[in-house]
């Protein structure tokens, strides 16, 4: 098995990997970096900005280029956008420089948690739950093909799943 020194969360926007990742680099000493966050540094714009001004696709290229950055440092927790999966290069990229970590929540949670937030461009409609519901369907498959560990985050505690990740990650080697 080759030492991997990154962790990359994934999963639907909501689950909570901004959240996870921060308190699970703290945990292990990692730095923590947040794709969304490193786009709007970099550009100086809002996600929902770059959306409306590149259109999805743009803002994907910016999103690959990012990833594709991020994953030459080491020892990184990193909280990918819930599309980053949808490049296949992507996914490459993530498993081969990272342990990746799928974070999944249940609709009615993912549902709950992302009316809280307006700056989530994809749910800017009159129905999220819908869109919700399609975007797991598109998307869980890409997730558990590029993940090592799947954790649920419906719960909603996040001492206990960060608990739980790094008893599995030591348990696996990757960390002592």
């Amino acid at each position: 098995m080759q030492k991997k020194s990154n962790i990359v969360l994934i999963g639907l926007m909501g689950v909570g990997k901004t959240s996870i990742g921060r308190q699970l680099a703290k945990e292990l000493n990692l730095s923590f970096y947040d794709s969304d966050q490193e786009i709007e540094k970099r550009t100086g714009a809002t996600i929902p900005w770059i959306f409306d001004l590149e259109g999805e696709a743009g803002f994907r290229q910016r999103e690959s280029k990012t990833i594709t950055e991020l994953m030459t440092l080491n020892n990184i927790v990193l909280a990918t956008g819930g599309g980053v999966i949808l490049n296949p290069e992507n996914r490459q990229t993530l498993a081969t420089h990272g342990i990746v970590i799928y974070l999944q929540a249940n609709l009615d949670t993912l549902v709950e948690r992302t009316s809280r937030n307006q700056n989530r461009p994809l749910l800017a409609n009159t129905n999220p739950q819908e869109i919700l519901e399609k975007l797991l369907a598109q998307r869980d498959p890409l997730y558990r093909e590029t993940a090592d560990l799947v954790y649920s985050t419906s719960a909603n505690n996040i001492n206990k799943i960060v608990q739980q990740i790094v008893q599995d990650l030591r348990q696996q080697g990757y960390f002592a």
